[in-house]
């Protein structure tokens, strides 16, 4: 057997070879338009369960682009290093700013994507951060406003069945209609996880065809991050929410056993907890006990934490629900984003100055009702009902 691993040696060069994400690398793809578009790149963010072409993407686009590439991991990556590189290429006076493609972005903080943002924002690099958190609480809103996000789905069996196609004749052997299936549940979505196994498992296999046995051998443990017929995290996390909203406390549970089950981050489904919190239930202690929630799981960690999700999973599937506030707040959001900044009554804005109480701000306060409160434009106006 070859001392690349399997994964490595089948990943695809060309886009043309890439197989799943449809959308984006399809003939009217955002990715396919972007490599025609006379080297215009702007930073990315991939966001996409593991193992569904993330890496692969970033180096053909390099590749295509006849760009300079470099990968990083945010798990084992101090900021400096990319500093030192992106000043070395600076001093070069490149004609295109190389790409610099950061694994797990979601694992730099605050702090270390701040020091990224100058870089990004006067083009000395082309970044693209690779996630399988949501990027709207993992990375920072300027880095975020900066970046396009382009949103990788799970593979399906079809894409698959073709990655597989393509291992066997590497590996030179074959596997029954039953090991076959097996296989494609047991990978779930995950083409990285596939390619391991069965590489693995063409080792064991005596003869030419592999087994259910030599595959069970190889895997080991059953993967968890999406279930066996393929829904992914996304859809597992909708399921919790919605089963929470609905006071199905059972249904709650499950799922929240599934994301535990696969080891999902702790705090990925607390956040989710603290903002349902305050989106579905009447009661404000539900945001006390969310974010009680949120704060052991930061502190005590798996296993123990699970105990707490759990805790909080029944507090909140069985708590009366009102969605009256986060509905008056969105009708009000779009009133905005309709009307722009419409002037703020005289009466209740700021007399810092005296100026500005010669001109009336905040004069008469006391006397007005609340319905004089809102722009004259709005005047009358319910949100809250």
């Amino acid at each position: 057997m070859s001392a690349t691993p399997l994964p490595e040696t089948l990943r695809p060069k060309t886009l043309k070879d890439f197989v799943g994400q449809e959308k984006l690398v399809g003939q009217d793809g955002i990715i396919t338009k972007l490599l025609k578009s006379d080297n215009f790149l702007p930073s990315l963010i991939f966001w996409g369960p593991p193992g569904s072409g993330k890496t692969t993407l970033a180096r053909i686009i390099a590749r295509t682009l006849k760009r300079e590439f470099f990968e990083f991991s945010a798990v084992n990556t101090k900021v400096k290093d990319i500093e030192a590189l992106i000043q070395d290429k600076k001093q070069l006076k490149l004609t295109a700013a190389p790409i610099i493609f950061l694994d797990e972005i979601h694992r730099f903080n605050k702090a270390q994507q701040d020091k990224l943002l100058p870089h990004v924002e006067h083009g000395d690099i082309v970044l693209i951060g690779a996630t399988t958190e949501n990027p709207s609480f993992e990375v920072i809103g300027p880095l975020l406003s900066r970046c396009r996000v382009l949103i990788l789905e799970q593979l399906s069996e079809r894409d698959l069945i073709k990655i597989l196609a393509r291992a066997l004749r590497q590996v030179k052997k074959k596997l029954n209609k039953k090991a076959e299936k097996f296989l494609l549940e047991a990978s779930n979505g995950d083409a990285r996880v596939m390619l391991n196994v069965l590489e693995i498992a063409s080792s064991l296999a005596e003869k030419t065809t592999i087994k259910i046995p030599d595959l069970e051998t190889a895997l080991q443990r059953r993967q968890y991050t999406f279930d066996k017929r393929g829904e992914d995290f996304y859809n597992v996390i909708s399921a919790f929410i919605k089963s929470m909203r609905a006071s199905d406390v059972d249904a709650a549970l499950y799922y929240l056993a599934r994301m535990v089950a696969a080891g999902q981050d702790p705090l990925y489904i607390a956040r989710r907890m603290v903002v349902f919190a305050s989106e579905d239930v009447a009661s404000p202690t539900a945001l006390v006990v969310a974010n009680a929630v949120f704060a052991a799981c930061n502190t005590i960690g798996y296993p123990e934490c699970q105990e707490n999700l759990a805790a909080g999973t029944v507090y909140l599937a069985t708590a009366k629900k009102d969605r009256s506030a986060y509905n008056a707040y969105m009708r009000a959001l779009a009133d905005v984003n309709k009307y722009g900044n419409l002037p703020v009554p005289l009466q209740i804005r700021n007399p810092v100055t005296k100026l500005m109480k010669e001109v009336g701000y905040g004069e008469g306060y006391e006397k007005y009702t609340k319905e004089d409160l809102l722009p004259d434009k709005l005047k009358g106006k319910k949100y809250y009902k």
